[in-house]
């Protein structure tokens, strides 16, 4: 009996589910891009078709997995996910990811650093569309759902937050081309936005579409760098040019300094707005088996 109990407890312990979470998770998208693509391939499919394709079935695989696995595991209503609120928070999440790097666009081009080449077709947004749409639910269904969730649970929000910026910090000091504005920015982005997004509103599809529109907005619309998009095509095709405070140099606006002030004011803002609602989760210093 007393074995059993702790393997319950190892089982219900917030570590192993996340390691359970990411792991059906990513193991789902290994399983379509080593299945579906090779075989959409063999039908002579078109890449963007075939990037279509299997980026929905990724997305898809993302939440119902999310679903269905903590609904069992967690033996609870998934409300982060209801369907009523679809459209509030998609439509939200998706203006003010597409408002945000408009803004920071906007700085660039007021310094006199962003100037448009040429207007493509918009059908030249598919390819930055169909991957931002992909990245933004299998990557927030993980670090969102899975890993903040899960850790606020079991330390409180204020804590929470800490940590995920410091692990963003940890994971990005190394990257190719960074600098300490970059490595801030994407972790304030990251660690505080869009966590602090999720607190506010409890719901998982305000942060997703948040990430969808600003992945997709920053290469896809302005034609500027985004480090996770890699595209060739866009609808503005421009030139962008000047200080790496304000352009974000290689690693593009998403990494400049009016970035990191932008973000971390909207991050405490949500986080204002997330306690009047009283969503936030008090600290809590012990781990909790």
């Amino acid at each position: 009996m007393k074995a059993t109990n702790v393997i319950n407890k190892i089982i219900s312990f917030f570590l192993t589910k996340i390691i359970i979470g990411i792991a059906a998770i990513a193991g789902a998208v290994i399983l379509i891009e080593s299945v579906f693509r090779p075989l959409l391939g063999k039908i002579k499919f078109s890449d963007e078709l075939t990037n279509g394709i299997v980026g929905f079935l990724e997305s898809a695989a993302a939440v119902i997995i999310y679903f269905f696995l903590f609904k069992f595991y967690e033996k609870r209503e998934i409300t982060e996910l209801t369907p009523g609120t679809y459209g509030r928070y998609v439509k939200a999440g998706f203006y003010i990811g597409f408002l945000l790097q408009s803004l920071f666009i906007f700085v660039i081009f007021i310094a006199g650093d962003y100037t448009i080449v040429q207007v493509n077709p918009f059908s030249d947004m598919i390819p930055a569309f169909i991957m931002a749409f992909t990245a933004g639910f299998v990557a927030e269904i993980i670090i969102i759902g899975i890993v903040f969730r899960l850790i606020e649970q079991q330390f409180g929000t204020g804590l929470s937050i800490t940590i995920m910026i410091i692990i963003f910090i940890i994971a990005h000091s190394g990257v190719k081309d960074g600098n300490l504005v970059s490595v801030l920015s994407t972790s304030i982005v990251a660690g505080l936005l869009l966590p602090a997004s999720y607190v506010f509103t409890r719901n998982l599809l305000f942060p997703i579409f948040l990430h969808f529109a600003w992945d997709f907005t920053e290469p896809g619309i302005y034609g500027a760098i985004n480090p996770s998009i890699s595209i060739t095509k866009s609808l503005f095709e421009s030139k962008v040019s000047g200080s790496r405070l304000i352009t974000g140099g290689p690693l593009g606006p998403q990494n400049s300094i009016q970035a990191l002030i932008i973000c971390l004011v909207l991050g405490f803002i949500f986080l204002w707005l997330a306690k009047r609602k009283n969503n936030l989760i008090p600290l809590r210093t012990s781990v909790r088996v």
